[in-house]
């Protein structure tokens, strides 16, 4: 079988109830799988070189570039294309097909970097409605690169990259997913989130950063940033408007999820504007 010409990523820190089937989701079918790894403490290296995938360890300096731009300069630079997964995705068949038909056909590929949507799974099912996600994840690295904003200082991200794109030009977007499957109990989307929340709120509290970032997502991730009442909006958006009452239980719980998740962080931007951060020493707070 014909190798896609693209380098597979994966990001990791901590994910063996994940990895294996990331790294095996994409084995065989592209150039190379190399997963890299920021001192994982549970095996994830180990079960990442048995399934198949090469283990590059990561160490963050505090500084730009972060973890996925580092990526893009370091994994294997010799190719052009790279595709992130993260440690709880893997490629689905579809996305392999699309994939062939687009790098296989003899034709010089035009786009920069190409959109993909997830298949997103919470409460143990896939959501079919609610859920719209979609992540710039196959970038060339010679027409792409990661922004810098001026958020070092911010808590909640350290070596991550916050919650913008790439910037490339042409975009395109596929039709095909990826599918975003954590097997990890609940809790850790919680636990993650908490600290996604309070990256959120410091921007709110830094409005020429916020901007920054806010010229970095897609057209929609750059309305939303606007949009007021972001609670009840998000609420209503995945429940309602995309019918993601039509997921049953999981659906009701992934809006609710996503509604606190707002909530937090305008929670969390009011405690900042009033000098109440807890998690700093100098507010006083124990």
């Amino acid at each position: 079988m014909t190798r896609l010409p693209i380098v597979v990523a994966i990001p990791t820190k901590n994910e063996a109830a994940n990895i294996t089937g990331a790294v095996r989701s994409a084995a065989g079918h592209f150039e190379a799988i190399v997963v890299v790894d920021s001192a994982s403490t549970d095996g994830t290296r180990e079960l990442a070189k048995a399934a198949g995938a090469e283990v590059i360890p990561y160490v963050w300096d505090g500084r730009y570039p972060k973890k996925k731009q580092w990526c893009l300069e370091h994994v294997r630079p010799e190719t052009d294309w790279v595709l992130f997964l993260d440690g709880d995705e893997t490629v689905s068949g579809e996305l392999l097909a699309e994939l062939r038909r687009i790098f296989l056909d003899g034709r010089r590929v035009r786009p920069a970097a190409f959109d993909i949507p997830l298949g997103y799974w919470f409460g143990g099912r896939r959501l079919r409605h609610g859920h719209t996600i979609v992540k710039r994840a196959l970038v060339d690295r010679t027409r792409a690169r990661f922004p810098e904003p001026d958020d070092l200082a911010a808590p909640g991200m350290g070596e991550q990259e916050g919650h913008y794109q790439p910037l490339a030009d042409p975009v395109h977007r596929l039709r095909a997913p990826i599918e975003h499957r954590d097997l990890d109990p609940v809790r850790t989307w919680f636990e993650r989130h908490n600290r996604y929340s309070d990256w959120e709120a410091w921007l709110e509290a830094h409005p020429e950063v916020r901007e920054q970032i806010r010229r970095a997502k897609t057209r929609q991730g750059r309305l939303f940033h606007r949009a007021p009442l972001k609670p009840l909006l998000s609420f209503g958006y995945a429940y309602l408007y995309r019918r993601g009452f039509l997921d049953g239980r999981a659906g009701l719980d992934y809006a609710l999820a996503m509604s606190f998740y707002r909530w937090q962080i305008g929670l969390k931007a009011r405690e900042l504007a009033a000098g109440r951060d807890p998690g700093d020493p100098a507010s006083g707070s124990p």
